[in-house]
């Protein structure tokens, strides 16, 4: 059974609400999972950003199975050429589906980004973006969100991709300068931006990193 954070979930939900995000509370990634099919018409193609957290819900298979067309970039034994296009691609689907690294209890949205592909389609591209974040996503400021980002999330991506960082071998944030170095983008989305619509799905369960 999933830890119980609804009351400190709604919190949050409440501040991404007066911020202009639509924000939902859900009780586990099974709920999770239901109620993106509900957001998401069958018709419409989906861009899949690189998140576990999405990978963990299974959503993309149901997806498939309904007839929606996904274009998701991690596939093994991609050519460069063929990576950046279908990056390209998501940015120009209907939805986009993706995670975040921390969310503050004040509202604001917190990424770290190698590429910045994934940070790019949050903010602008896509006119649907649904964010979907397990409890341990949730931060008490900005300050918190960026050390959570560095220091958990992308040590755990380092160590996920191979990437010949400090990181990737202690599992520790040294704010390194090594050529392998996936913390390159920084964004705060304080308020939805005003050409993109997002959802915030808040869910009483851990996920991703």
């Amino acid at each position: 059974m999933p830890t119980d954070k609804i009351t400190d979930l709604t919190k949050t939900a409440r501040a991404l609400n007066k911020r202009d995000f639509e924000c939902a509370v859900v009780p586990d990634a099974n709920e999770a999972a239901k109620t993106l099919l509900q957001y998401i018409p069958p018709e419409a193609v989906v861009g899949i950003g690189g998140s576990v957290t999405i990978r963990e819900l299974g959503i993309i298979g149901k997806l498939e199975a309904r007839g929606n067309a996904v274009i998701p970039h991690w596939q093994p034994g991609l050519t460069e050429e063929t990576d950046r296009k279908l990056r390209r691609q998501e940015g120009l689907a209907d939805y986009y589906l993706t995670s975040a690294n921390a969310i503050t209890e004040q509202g604001e949205i917190i990424n770290i980004d190698g590429i910045g592909n994934r940070v790019a389609h949050m903010i602008y591209g896509p006119e649907n973006v649904i964010i979907v974040a397990g409890y341990n996503k949730i931060v008490p400021d900005i300050d918190a969100g960026i050390a959570r980002s560095k220091e958990i999330a992308a040590a755990l991506n380092a160590q996920r991709v191979g990437s010949k960082t400090p990181c990737a071998k202690t599992g520790k944030c040294v704010d390194c300068d090594a050529p392998g170095r996936i913390c390159r983008v920084i964004t705060i989305i304080q308020y939805r931006p005003w050409q993109t619509k997002i959802k915030v799905l808040l869910v009483n369960e851990k996920l991703g990193f």
